[in-house]
């Protein structure tokens, strides 16, 4: 796990108890780092990976986050295989997504070796250096 030694480190938190489903992630993700911004995320892991790399919201000027979720284990399971299906299902019913890609992923998440929408959370946040993810 790396750490964030930098003074200019900002500490935002995630309220995990709020998190009950993907709309409500994105709620909650709106709070922490659109606060000020006269526009939201929208839900979409693209739009969070964007988020991430900073430049407007709470990372404008992408200075180092200290990133405190609590209650993971909370969104884990607000955002885990049932809720990953439901997301990946209603992509079935957009003609604009690839099927055939999303029904592997369906079909890899209900034999148990898929990610969940939690996980794909995880590897975004993962991705970026100037953010330290602190599960609390």
């Amino acid at each position: 796990m790396r750490m964030i030694d930098d003074p200019r480190a900002t500490t935002l938190t995630i309220a995990g108890r709020a998190i009950r489903d993907i709309a409500s992630f994105y709620d909650e993700i709106n709070r922490v780092f659109m606060a000020g911004e006269d526009w939201s995320l929208g839900p979409s892991l693209d739009a969070l990976d964007d988020l991430f790399y900073g430049g407007y919201g709470a990372l404008a000027g992408k200075a180092p986050v200290i990133l405190v979720w609590q209650d993971i284990e909370t969104s884990r399971a607000a955002l885990g295989i049932d809720a990953t299906r439901a997301h990946l299902r209603a992509k079935l019913q957009n003609t604009a997504f690839d099927a055939a890609r999303i029904t592997t992923q369906l079909d890899a998440l209900e034999q148990g070796r898929g990610e969940t929408y939690f996980d794909t959370i995880l590897t975004i946040i993962a991705d970026h250096p100037n953010i330290h993810l602190v599960r609390a």
